[in-house]
């Protein structure tokens, strides 16, 4: 059995149920992302959170002290998915690990991972949206120049990425509440630099944990103004 870390930081076990309640009576998928991933707001940003690595055990992690851009939407997309707490554990393996199986080697280290290892509840959409305007790049991730690996232990991963270069009206007008995005990356090694969640309201906003200094915790900000040289992104969008 895997060992677990959890820290529910400012809500107790009970709230946290109450919370799941609430969410599983929004009907609408998008509605209820947002729901679950507002409860997130101002949280603090904090990079290497998760506990293990190549030369030590992988511990199941929950820790709502910090989130990073993608501890964030593993615990919004488990959370969505559950009904009770309980649940929220074992969904969070199936998340975060490929067969579910707590393991350094079996983490979704990339967004593409992610996107493989969650096809039953999350869906690329990012052609289907850019259609002829999405580009396809064949990256190998984790090898940087050199046969470096960027993460140590981490077979590198033959991989076709397609992104958006650019949102075009056509495609801002088919967002919706709840898709989930990463920004393209142009670096060999890595499909993204960061990931967040549409929130689809007055104007559009990128719900995201940032790691810029001036403000280093989970926020709302306007989309269009985030992606400005930006190299483009992904879609994904919850079943």
């Amino acid at each position: 059995m895997a060992h677990k870390f959890i820290k529910t930081s400012k809500w107790t076990i009970s709230e946290l149920e109450d919370m799941i309640k609430i969410s599983k009576t929004i009907g609408n998928i998008g509605k209820k992302i947002d729901f679950i991933s507002s409860q997130f707001l101002n949280i603090p940003y904090k990079k290497n959170t998760l506990i293990g690595n190549f030369n030590s055990q992988e511990i199941l992690t929950i820790n709502f002290d910090y989130v990073d851009c993608f501890t964030f939407l593993d615990y919004v997309e488990a959370l969505r998915q559950s009904n009770s707490f309980v649940d929220f554990i074992e969904n969070l393996k199936k998340v975060r690990y490929k067969d579910a199986t707590v393991d350094y080697k079996k983490r979704n280290h990339f967004f593409t991972d992610w996107i493989d290892n969650n096809s039953k509840s999350i869906e690329n959409i990012t052609h289907v949206l850019g259609k002829e305007s999405s580009i396809t790049i064949k990256k190998i991730l984790n090898l940087k120049q050199g046969n470096i690996y960027h993460l140590p232990g981490i077979e590198p991963k033959p991989r076709n990425i397609t992104y958006l270069p650019k949102l075009t009206d056509h495609v801002i007008s088919l967002l919706q509440t709840g898709d989930y995005i990463g920004i393209y990356s142009h670096d060999e090694w890595l499909d993204v630099s960061h990931v967040g969640i549409i929130i689809k309201k007055d104007t559009l906003y990128l719900r995201h944990a940032s790691a810029q200094k001036k403000v280093n915790r989970v926020i709302d900000e306007e989309l269009l103004d985030y992606l400005h040289n930006k190299p483009g992104i992904i879609i994904l969008r919850p079943k």
